[in-house]
């Protein structure tokens, strides 16, 4: 019989059991946090209709959609969780109540060429909050809240949420009369920190805008000072343009509200160079960086929009919404050992029996588990050294010795796998002290 080599796919992640752990408690820790703030659960298939799925798309998005017939049915993988949000709130726009907080983490396709710490099938965790008409821009500052708490709860201090609004930028490029190429300029200036000043002005060149009105657009979006002191110096351009008096006013707005959500100032600022080059953003634009470690781009981003489901419906649906790309931010943090684990195992203690006593060993590690501690036990025929081994290479924290004298004495020998330390008590007194 020939054996099929067992590979995994270019692209596809997997882990081994100590950095699956990991990955899980991270993606446990981001969902407590969008819980915390009251979003909703959501769980959309992950398998959709392709006209459904691909009623936006176009251009590179379409080329690397996962498309597939079953029967008649021309079907796709999702390649994001918004736009089966767009079809979601549609679908159920009666029976949901607005404005419609939701999270959802799951996996999404793209067909794209696999490199290191790019994926073709990752995780990603959205929220967003869909307004029937209108949306607070309370909304707009309640996201910075979301991602500060989510990142100090993830064990970072050091990062900050870059903020600023898309209607300051349309309004400085119609003030420019840059109007009709305003969205190849948002792309090319969105890209300022990966290619530097100078290939920013050869990009823009390529398009041709004129070379003074390079130098303005630079010298906009580069101004400096605190956030107090950008708004300021915004206020003072006397640009007479509304959409970018509207926009700046949004922006003034959200960063007084997001001082009321009692985010530190050294975790947030304007930073007018973001434009998020998706075309959908209308207003309120985020991108998160840990400042240590900018050569990880963004970790987490987002952004106002007016109309989500613009092609399901004719209601308007204006919304706001973050993402993290966990796979690709496990990746690297890993990659640079900046995670922050709470333990290396499921389990937090290992049950082996000497001699003959697993039977009664059942009974023991049912007790720690009924007093929330999770318990694996050896039940496997084998030397002791073994044993210990196998307890060592899990890296479970505890190792709990049960014998014939331990059963009759009711007295239970732990080992503390980490120190070589032991302690004896009972139940009672192993399970406080492990706890």
């Amino acid at each position: 019989m020939n054996k099929v080599q067992p590979k995994t796919l270019p692209g596809f992640m997997e882990l081994l059991p100590k950095d699956q752990v990991k990955f899980n408690q991270m993606k446990e820790t981001i969902q407590h946090s969008y819980e915390k703030f009251g979003f909703l659960p959501l769980d959309t298939p992950v398998i959709e209709l392709s006209n459904v799925l691909l009623a936006k798309a176009g251009g590179e998005t379409e080329k690397q959609i996962y498309r597939f017939e079953k029967g008649d049915s021309d079907l796709s993988l999702r390649f994001d969780l918004t736009v089966p949000l767009a079809k979601y709130v549609s679908e159920y726009y009666n029976e949901l109540s607005f404005p419609f907080k939701r999270y959802q983490i799951g996996k999404v396709y793209r067909g794209e060429r696999a490199q290191k710490g790019r994926y073709r099938e990752f995780y990603q965790c959205d929220i967003d909050v869909i307004g029937d008409g209108e949306l607070s821009l309370i909304n707009d500052a309640q996201l910075p809240a979301v991602i500060y708490n989510t990142f100090k709860e993830l064990g970072f201090d050091n990062f900050t949420i870059h903020i600023n609004n898309r209607k300051i930028l349309n309004g400085l490029f119609n003030s420019l009369e840059l109007n009709d190429k305003s969205v190849d300029v948002l792309r090319i200036i969105d890209k300022i920190d990966k290619i530097g000043n100078n290939k920013v002005k050869e990009e823009l060149a390529k398009i041709e805008v004129e070379s003074e009105k390079i130098d303005k657009i630079l010298d906009f979006i580069l101004i400096q000072g605190s956030t107090d002191e950008k708004i300021e110096a915004l206020n003072n351009l006397g640009f007479e343009d509304e959409t970018y008096k509207e926009g700046l006013e949004e922006l003034t707005q959200v960063i007084n509200y997001i001082r009321g959500f009692n985010v530190p100032e050294e975790y947030f600022m304007i930073d007018l160079k973001i434009a998020r080059g998706l075309d959908y953003y209308t207003g309120t634009v985020y991108e998160t960086f840990l400042n240590e470690y900018r050569s990880l781009g963004s970790i987490c981003s987002g952004g106002r929009y007016e109309n989500l489901a613009e092609f399901y419906t004719d209601k308007k649906l204006p919304g706001v919404g973050i993402s993290i790309g966990l796979t690709r931010l496990f990746y690297q943090l890993n990659e640079q050992n900046l995670i922050k684990a709470n333990k290396d195992s499921i389990a937090d203690v290992i049950v082996i029996p000497v001699d003959e006593t697993a039977d009664k060993c059942l009974s023991v590690a049912t007790k720690l588990r009924e007093a929330g501690i999770n318990t694996d036990i050896y039940i496997e025929e084998a030397k002791m050294k073994k044993k210990m081994k196998f307890a060592d290479r899990s890296l479970i924290p505890y190792a709990m010795i049960v014998g014939e004298d331990e059963i009759n004495s009711g007295n239970y020998t732990v080992k503390d796998m980490k120190t070589g330390e032991q302690f004896k008590g009972s139940i009672e007194e192993i399970i406080e002290k492990i706890k």
